[in-house]
């Protein structure tokens, strides 16, 4: 949230949303590769992500950062080496992975229509950051005369947020987003009780049904990507190495801590679109990597 707030007040938004690519793959692909600008785990790129389509950025360059950047940032992949030092098939296979799972998920939700993809109040706000909101209406091509509005120049820096209001609004960020990070905390915590993961780890010898368990625990333990890696170190002997890579490619896009984040930047809709695309994709390149037996 700091950094979100942070570079909405040092950089005006039209200096850089208009330098975005808009198209449908270089979008996502930009988005993906911010989070070696912007390093943070699931948890703090939530805000980021929030605050770039809220400012006009281009649906693919949000969600490419939103999906990619938990794994795809120096933090990450240093901890995954520290934990995997010898498994480099691991230190490769694990971006590759977080990185076609971001572009497919931003192709995918790119197919819906904006009011049927994002929560009403970001909508709202990302309206009103749109240029075609600025255009007289002979210039939207509606056949009506209007007055043609020529595009303002960017903010100056008197333009940008003063340090009140910026404190304020990282402030109202930071406590809603709490509010659901606690919420998601509390049922992890319930599941976890109920679920023991010696019950999932019971399962890690079978190609297939390895990949799903570990997936499960993946969903049910909620931890942070720049730490999953130790985690993961446990029990990484005792599992399949589809398993292995299942676990540390769907915790940073699908988990019960994420699915309360969501939504404050995804309809319900959209929310169950991601789970169920990311799932299925996470599974088959979990197999696949059984299939090569890396």
């Amino acid at each position: 949230m700091a950094i979100a707030g942070i570079a909405r007040w040092l950089v005006p938004q039209s200096a850089w949303v208009r330098r975005l690519p808009r198209h449908p793959v270089l979008a996502p692909i930009v988005g993906a590769l911010l989070g070696f600008a912007l390093p943070a785990c699931e948890c703090g790129n939530v805000p980021v992500a929030r605050r770039l389509l809220a400012s006009g950025a281009p649906l693919g360059t949000g969600f490419g950062f939103l999906f990619a950047a938990p794994v795809l940032n120096p933090i990450v992949l240093a901890s995954t080496w520290a934990a995997f030092p010898d498994k480099t098939w691991l230190l490769w296979a694990r971006p590759l992975g977080a990185f076609l799972i971001a572009l497919a998920l931003s192709m995918l939700l790119g197919m819906l229509a904006e009011s049927q993809l994002l929560e009403p109040a970001l909508l709202e706000e990302r309206r009103l950051t749109q240029p075609l909101s600025r255009v007289g209406l002979l210039e939207r091509g509606s056949g009506l005369v209007g007055g043609s509005a020529a595009m303002p120049e960017a903010p100056t820096a008197a333009e940008r947020l003063g340090a009140g209001a910026l404190l304020g609004h990282s402030t109202r960020e930071f406590l809603s987003l709490l509010t659901l990070l606690v919420l998601g905390s509390a049922l992890a915590a319930v599941v976890q009780t109920w679920l023991p993961r010696s019950w999932l780890l019971a399962l890690g010898s079978a190609p297939t049904l390895s990949v799903i368990a570990l997936m499960l625990l993946a969903l049910v333990l909620s931890v942070c990507s720049s730490v999953d890696a130790f985690l993961a170190l446990g029990f990484a002997a005792q599992v399949t190495p589809g398993a292995l890579l299942a676990f540390l490619l769907l915790g940073p896009v699908v988990d019960l801590k994420l699915a309360g984040l969501f939504t404050v930047l995804l309809t319900p809709r959209a929310i169950a679109i991601t789970a169920v695309a990311a799932s299925l994709l996470v599974l088959l390149i979990g197999q696949w990597v059984n299939f090569l037996q890396l």
